[in-house]
């Protein structure tokens, strides 16, 4: 039987992307595949009903060191997690699925909503997502799916 490869695309550990669904053109991320869900830094999280269906609204701030630029997002929950944190503490968090995009690859994933002030990324890439959009990683390579040279010019 002869294999075959199939060409995979590759992200580095550090990428933009984008939560078109949750009108977040750039947010620049960290792959962590030592982690099980991705991770998006999160404010003033709020759970609501809507139509019945549990939600949670929710302030982005996306770009790191800028506290003023926020987006006000909300997305049905879909589950809630117990997470351990890098520092070892257990936190429940909301879980909300959204589309992801790093350039021209587009994919569903589970993201947990958390606060990561005093972190260097707004956002971690997760094993899970990974896997959704098919990636292999390349930890020698960043920003392989487009740089963003001013990100806050993209909410204006």
């Amino acid at each position: 039987m002869i294999k075959t490869k199939i060409k995979r695309p590759r992200i580095g550990w550090q990428e933009w992307c984008a939560f078109p669904d949750l009108n977040i053109p750039a947010v620049k991320s960290k792959t962590d595949t030592g982690a099980k869900t991705s991770a998006l830094h999160a404010d003033n999280i709020e759970p609501f009903e809507k139509n019945g269906e549990k939600y949670v609204r929710f302030d982005v701030h996306p770009i790191t060191k800028n506290r003023i630029l926020t987006v006000t997002c909300e997305a049905p929950v879909i589950d809630y997690r117990i997470v351990t944190s890098s520092n070892g503490e257990r936190e429940k968090r909301y879980v909300i699925r959204t589309r992801f995009v790093f350039g021209e690859h587009q994919f569903d994933a589970d993201l947990t909503l958390t606060s990561r002030y005093g972190m260097s990324f707004r956002m971690l890439l997760g094993k899970e997502a990974l896997k959704a959009g098919k990636f292999l990683v390349d930890p020698a390579k960043n920003y392989m799916h487009g740089q963003v040279k001013n990100a806050k010019e993209l909410y204006s």
